[in-house]
């Protein structure tokens, strides 16, 4: 339909394509940007300064162009410039700092992009690896159907089994004394109770001789009495591991009290206001930084009863305890504990009633203290105290005439604070080996009658295990330690003694209840037995005349040997005989137990007495 000559001329000329534009004949999208590169390549276009497409409202059509008219031309400019980038109006050097930015960022998003199609590979990789591996392991088991469903309907059964039994495991044994919980018990035979902490046999030859008095160690500690432990502290011996266990680990009607952030605990008896432990850990350094024999055998009794009357002091008990190191390993943890700045003048020393003068007990260093030394000068100090050290913390110093040498010469003295220390850690009531935690618990345990909640832990690999040093040295320090090495060796020999002699003890208490039980049992069934076919022989009266007498004479033996086996088996089993049972015996009458005996046949009698047993 042609326009009338008047809109035409209106309108203006009819609407050509532009010079050089090519034709668009896809779609006006994906050639958009083409577009305002070869616009803006032009001198003279409206997209030379702005890179836009044309105005909101105009066809982008086929044959579609900006108009021709300047109202157009200038509505189409402001139109691009709204939505030109920002970059665009800025300057020239800020224009290519952001160009920097821009190209910065499709850098990062270019690396992330691999970082996630790296990974997505190495899972999708990861997948089959584990899907070969499932359909090695659960292959024969696919034999039938579809082999990977069936193998991974397989392994999630597997798997929600063993959460389940780990979940159940939880909730019956939440403790750590659990032994279903502990993996060695499924992967390995039980361990054997005299292979010692290092693996080596220890059924040893014994050097030393004792009684039976000084192997077994039994103290009747009553904890809601007034007895008292008193723990001796010799440095670097794993005491402060010991300490805590005492305070911490112990199984007791009341528990010791311990605060977070604070290193000593109160540990009062039951019922009252009084402590039943002396140690760093529940009383503190009450006699002085790491108190030795001397000083804790004439200070602790002060301490305790200190605000009573002399008249109303109890006789208590003291129960002295300690823990034994290795000398070499003792020695150099002490080297590598001075090298960091300890010092101990804390150490009040005192013997006799007063503290050694700087004369007696002269000092190694001169400064605030001996950090950084070297191995060579800690051992050239004649003075120092880490030599010998357990035997002068374990004897009696006023034998000697504590720190004066002059008193006596060295040889004497050294043979009787040897011989000091040794009587006084026999007749301790207990003492352990940083080598053998297990059974220094063990031992502790059952001399005091004491459990500890979690098992002491054997730690191999210590401060002093990590100093290397040759033989020479090593040879030089056992000979500092002369009487600490032989005072060891005592030790050991004692602890292990001990430690084979309760556990034999041990072992033949358990076979001894186990040969009354069946002894009981026996018995019990015996007499059952005979009291069954008396029944059943009085109930069947038609017999032969002739077969009379010797019923009567088997009734007769029977009858004989009742008794007898009643009376030996009283006397078995009165010789120590259970609370359980003594109880039952007098909840029972002597006639009720006749009337069940009667009324009951053999077979219910004999589990009946089975389950009494248990």
């Amino acid at each position: 339909m042609a326009l009338p000559a008047c809109a035409a001329r209106a309108l203006g000329p009819p609407l050509q394509p532009e010079r050089e534009a090519p034709a668009r004949t896809t779609c006006p999208r994906r050639h958009s940007r083409v577009e305002a590169e070869l616009a803006a390549s032009r001198p003279g276009s409206v997209a030379a300064s702005v890179r836009a497409g044309p105005p909101r409202g105009v066809s982008r059509g086929f044959n579609s162009q900006p108009l021709l008219d300047e109202p157009l031309k200038a509505s189409s400019s402001l139109a691009g410039a709204a939505r030109a980038p920002l970059f665009a109006l800025l300057a020239r050097g800020r224009r290519r700092r952001m160009h920097d930015l821009r190209r910065r960022w499709d850098l990062g998003s270019l690396c992330r992009a691999l970082l996630t199609r790296g990974l997505a590979a190495l899972g999708h990789s990861l997948k089959h690896v584990l899907g070969a591996i499932f359909s090695k392991i659960f292959g024969p088991l696919a034999s039938v159907g579809n082999m990977d469903e069936k193998s991974n309907k397989l392994l999630l059964a597997l798997v929600m089994l063993f959460l389940f039994a780990v979940i159940v495991l939880q909730y019956v044994c939440p403790g750590t004394e659990c032994q279903l919980l502990r993996l060695q018990a499924f992967s390995s035979p039980m361990p054997d109770p005299y292979r010692s902490e290092d693996e080596s046999s220890a059924r040893f030859v014994p050097r030393y001789n004792f009684s039976r008095g000084d192997l077994l160690r039994k103290v009747d500690f009553d904890i809601k009495g007034d007895d008292l432990i008193v723990f001796l502290h010799i440095q670097k011996t794993g005491g402060t591991t010991f300490g805590r266990h005492l305070v911490r680990n112990i199984q007791l009607e009341q528990p010791c009290e311990c605060r977070v952030g604070q290193k000593k605990c109160t540990c009062h008896r039951p019922g009252k206001r009084e402590t039943w432990l002396f140690s760093r850990f529940s009383t503190g350094w009450s006699c002085g930084l790491h108190a030795d024999w001397t000083e804790l055998t004439s200070c602790v009794p002060a301490v305790v009863d200190s605000k009573r009357d002399a008249r109303l002091r109890p006789s208590r008990n003291f129960h002295y305890i300690t823990i034994l190191r290795d000398p070499v390993s003792r020695y150099l943890s002490e080297w590598r504990h001075v090298q960091r700045g300890a010092t101990w003048k804390a150490s009040l020393h005192v013997c006799d009633g007063r503290p050694p003068t700087s004369e007696e007990l002269p000092s190694c260093y001169t400064g605030d203290d001996w950090s950084g030394c070297p191995l060579k000068e800690f051992m050239d100090c004649p003075y120092n105290l880490a030599n010998n050290r357990q035997v002068r913390m374990l004897s009696d110093l006023t034998l000697v005439g504590c720190y004066n040498l002059s008193v006596m010469p060295e040889k004497q003295r050294n043979k009787v604070l040897l011989e000091s220390a040794k009587s006084n850690l026999k007749h301790m009531a207990f003492f352990g080996l940083t080598e053998f935690q297990r059974k220094t618990q063990y031992l502790f345990e059952k001399t005091f009658n004491m459990n500890f909640i979690s098992p002491f832990t054997q730690y191999n690999t210590t401060r002093a295990s990590s100093v290397e040093i040759n033989e020479e040295i090593q040879k030089r320090i056992e000979g500092l330690n002369f009487l600490d090495m032989e005072l060891y060796s005592y030790a050991k020999d004692l602890f292990l003694q001990r430690y084979q002699f309760m556990r034999q003890k041990e072992h033949q208490e358990a076979r001894r209840k186990r040969q009354e039980q069946r002894k009981f049992l026996k018995g019990r069934f015996l007499q059952t037995h005979f009291q069954s076919q008396s029944q059943g022989q009085s109930q069947n009266p038609s017999q032969n005349p002739s077969q009379t007498p010797n019923l009567n004479a088997s009734q007769n033996v029977t009858q004989n040997l009742i008794p007898n086996l009643i009376q030996n088996l009283t006397q078995s089993s009165g010789q120590n005989p259970s609370p359980k049972e003594n109880w039952e015996s007098q909840k029972q009458s002597p006639g009720q137990e006749q009337s069940d005996g009667s009324t009951s046949n053999g077979t219910h009698d004999y589990i009946g007495s089975v389950e009494k047993w248990r």
